[in-house]
């Protein structure tokens, strides 16, 4: 599998509301700094907690700017994915979007395969 593929099922799972074979997609090892949080989550019980918060927002979808997805190679299996993406789901009954950028880092050899998940909404400019 290509590391664009496993950014598509990301990318569904959270769709879908799949939080057990979203999570699956993180190494046990994998660190995220997530777009809704304050925290750095290091280990899979607090990606988990993040993950099924996240998951039971009213209405949630995230769709990807496809024309801003970067992806290189660092080495042999290892890549990195960068872009933007669109969060949406409702808050107090009003359904708001939230634009993020995001980064990751996937060993495509590795059946758990994101290693690092970096996602922050995007700064109004000043």
């Amino acid at each position: 599998m290509n590391a664009k593929n496993i950014i598509d099922k990301w990318l569904n799972y959270v769709n879908e509301k799949q939080v057990e074979p979203l999570l699956a997609l993180y190494n046990d090892e994998a660190i995220v700094i997530p777009t809704f949080s304050n925290r750095i989550l290091n280990s899979p019980e607090k990606i988990k907690d993040y993950f099924v918060k996240l998951a039971s927002r009213e209405e949630i979808s995230i769709a990807m700017h496809n024309n801003t997805l970067i992806e290189q190679n660092m080495n042999n299996n290892l890549y990195s994915i960068s872009g933007i993406y669109c969060w949406r789901f409702a808050v107090d009954g009003e359904l708001l979007s939230f634009e993020a950028r995001f980064s990751y880092l996937i060993d495509t050899n590795n059946a758990r395969p994101i290693l690092h998940h970096h996602s922050s909404q995007i700064p109004r400019m000043i």
